[in-house]
């Protein structure tokens, strides 16, 4: 089979296993930049950082990560190179290291940076693997593999709050062994992308399937949509442990329970809204998501602590079903740039989320947490652009 081709291949072709272990790669992975959020209370107290300090840790990784992924997308989509999938893994394996032992303030920023490479490499050949293992099943392809993703970023408070914050920063070395664990599964997994590349005919990339114009358009809206999603949840994974302990008075532990309610939402969201995205088409599963979180995250400010629990839930669950149908789509619209799609939506837009994070901190330092999060309940409002993207059918 021919990814570049942009066929879709039988439904009985599915390769299961290897969706599973790039999904399992995508929960390392995932785990260690959710750590790295997770512990910023803990930096916070250690290294006396001040809020905008912690919304540059967050930009040292997203932009990174936003920077090369564009780039390593577009690369291999000339020129597969599924073996560096665990190279990859290795940078990520050194900035966790540098997390534990850094006695500097720019020694996180470079672990920060360093997983953020991580993330560049990994994300475009991996989610192309995911593609050819599909079978056809774009949509729950996606969505197994978002799904270790989210689950790994739902983890990483849980481990931060039993582990790290017990035993101390320096624990956070255990977890590099499962960066190791991970480099060895997925040099594996590129051998075999690299036998299946090997084995499939050579065929030109097909035209686009609208023109050149609408096309840009329908990539530009799906792209700000991404930010909306990136940047609400930014706000949540940088500053929702702070906006928790200043406004109910929670632990460092506490809150980071309530933020894997979060997390673990987004989890379930994202495989759900794969498997409807490919019953009903993306665009509804759009739809449905971007806007109908919007009076979930009006409310959030203005509710105790329980209805922020079950909020939490909530709007992670609907937030998170989007994304696979945002790839889906996008790939659709460009067939065969699947690790360019892939580095702007993994990258690109997560970046931006990034530098929304940076003066989110920076607001949050002048007018306060809870102002920061009646400002970003108004931001699902631009899913109202929705409406510029073209109907399925015409692709």
């Amino acid at each position: 089979m021919s990814e570049v081709a942009g066929v879709r291949p039988p439904v009985s072709t599915t390769t299961w296993t290897i969706l599973i272990a790039i999904s399992l790669c995508h929960m390392i992975n995932d785990v260690m930049q959710s750590m790295l959020s997770a512990i910023y209370p803990l930096l916070q107290e250690e290294f006396a950082l001040e809020y905008w300090q912690i919304g540059m840790m967050t930009f040292a990784f997203q932009v990174t990560a936003s920077l090369l992924q564009p780039v390593v997308g577009m690369v291999t989509d000339k020129k597969p190179m599924p073996q560096s999938l665990s190279v990859g893994m290795g940078a990520t394996f050194v900035g966790v290291l540098l997390l534990a032992l850094a006695h500097d303030y720019w020694v996180l920023l470079a672990g920060a940076m360093l997983i953020g490479v991580g993330s560049a490499v990994f994300h475009p050949e991996s989610s192309r693997v995911a593609r050819v293992a599909s079978g056809g099943r774009f949509g729950t392809a996606q969505s197994l593999f978002q799904l270790g993703g989210n689950f790994g970023q739902a983890m990483g408070p849980l481990l931060a709050a039993f582990v790290v914050v017990p035993l101390g920063r320096p624990s956070i070395a255990i977890f590099s062994v499962a960066a190791l664990i991970g480099s060895a599964v997925l040099q594996r997994v590129g051998h075999w992308a690299e036998g299946r590349r090997k084995a499939a005919p050579v065929r030109e990339i097909p035209a686009l399937p609208l023109a050149r114009n609408r096309v840009i358009l329908a990539i530009s809206v799906l792209a700000l949509l991404t930010f909306t999603k990136n940047a609400y949840t930014a706000s949540l994974s940088s500053y929702y442990t702070f906006f928790l302990i200043e406004k109910f008075n929670l632990t460092a532990q506490q809150s980071q329970v309530m933020l894997f309610l979060f997390l673990g939402a987004m989890a379930a969201g994202v495989m759900l809204g794969g498997i409807f995205g490919d019953r009903f088409g993306p665009l509804k599963v759009i739809w449905f998501s971007i806007l109908g979180v919007l009076p979930f995250t009006l409310l959030l400010p203005h509710v105790g602590l329980v209805a922020t629990g079950v909020l939490s839930v909530i709007i992670g669950l609907i937030l998170a079903s989007a994304f696979p149908a945002i790839v889906v789509f996008a790939q659709e619209l460009v067939p065969g740039r699947t690790g360019m799609i892939a580095g702007i939506f993994f990258g690109f837009a997560f970046g931006m989320g990034g530098i929304a994070a940076a003066v989110l901190g920076v607001v949050a330092d002048v007018r306060g947490i809870e102002y920061v999060y009646n400002v970003c309940s108004f931001l699902p409002l631009i899913g109202l652009l929705t409406i510029f993207l073209p109907r399925m059918g015409r692709l």
